[in-house]
């Protein structure tokens, strides 16, 4: 794989996502990613930015939220030759599974892991993958499941950032390094 320049392809993704104004509701300007994903060169040139910056890492598991992070985390888990973990909402995985609840800004929500989800692996590297940074819970909750499995954090990648929300400083406090690729201020 060739090196990237990250900045001069930044707006390719950019011009390949749409906004929808009042979406899911009046205030809200929704940032849609399914314009991206049907652009093959922007969908690719996702996964190759997210993977370049972790190529130099030993990777053992790519962790992704449910459920657009499965979208990009399965790709870029292949291109650095690592194992997919899914964490899914309670009762969509098969197998024993952990757990963790996490407050939202109306509510709560769980996440959960299986339990053997690395396997032997003791002490895996892994990267959480999603498509937004938001307020940071589907993120830290990810990294609070399988760091109770023994994994060690090397990074989490997005995306999308709304940086005007507490997501970084939320996993930033927790030990996480974030990278996101387009990072909206307002």
């Amino acid at each position: 794989m060739t090196v990237i320049n990250i900045e001069k392809n930044i707006e390719i993704l950019k011009k390949a996502l749409r906004d929808i104004p009042d979406f899911p509701k009046p205030g809200i300007l929704f940032k849609d990613i399914t314009t991206l994903l049907s652009d093959p060169q922007a969908f690719k040139l996702t996964v190759d930015l997210i993977t370049q910056k972790y190529k130099s890492e030993k990777i053992d598991f790519v962790v992704v939220p449910e459920s657009r992070g499965f979208i990009f985390g399965a790709p870029v888990a292949i291109a650095l030759g690592a194992g997919l973990t899914l964490v899914r909402k309670p009762g969509k995985l098969p197998a024993k599974t952990i757990s963790k609840s996490y407050e939202l800004e109306y509510g709560s929500d769980t996440l959960c892991v299986h339990a053997d989800a690395f396997g032997d692996n003791k002490n895996p590297n892994v990267i959480i993958v999603d498509d937004l940074l938001a307020t940071g819970g589907s993120c830290l909750t990810s990294a609070q499941l399988v760091r109770e499995l023994g994994a060690n954090i090397v990074g989490a990648a997005f995306l999308i950032e709304l940086g005007f929300l507490p997501g970084r400083q939320k996993l930033e406090s927790a030990g996480i390094d974030v990278y996101s690729l387009i990072n909206y201020q307002d």
